[in-house]
């Protein structure tokens, strides 16, 4: 599992990037987006790349998802979000205090996942309750 933080302008922004992991990226959200405090996730942000923010934010959320670390970073790179996307590996000091403050913090609200909640595709011509087929091939590299 790989620990995603997201931040920018506005929450539809923020939104709109979750959304296009998902969609675009093939990510799994494991969690709830959680909102954290913009400042800290400035300053998380920062001592990643150790460098200042030409821009500091207004929203920030973080989630956790099903891929792993560097899988997360490829995939972020593929896609062009509307909000700043950070993998935060565990090697970093703020890790864990970020992981901590997802325990207490609220529920993202406006997210909903745009990915099937049922097994896969329905095949009609199948009489009974095992209608649904399961794709294999899609997402693969999970195994």
């Amino acid at each position: 599992m790989a620990l995603i933080l997201v931040r920018g302008e506005s929450n539809s922004k923020v939104l709109s990037a979750i959304v296009d992991m998902e969609r675009h990226g093939n990510m799994n959200l494991v969690t709830r987006p959680k909102v954290i405090s913009a400042e800290f996730a400035d300053s998380l942000v920062e001592s990643i790349l150790n460098s200042t923010l030409k821009t500091k934010s207004n929203v920030a959320t973080a989630f956790f998802v099903r891929e792993d670390t560097t899988l997360s970073i490829m995939q972020v790179k593929k896609i062009h979000p509307p909000a700043h996307v950070v993998v935060v590996s565990s090697e970093y000091e703020g890790y864990a205090k970020l992981e901590k403050l997802m325990d207490d913090a609220d529920n993202f609200s406006g997210y909903h996942s745009q990915k099937a909640t049922n097994e896969g595709m329905i095949d009609y011509k199948i009489i009974g309750k095992n209608r649904h087929v399961k794709n294999e091939k899609l997402n693969s590299y999970l195994k």
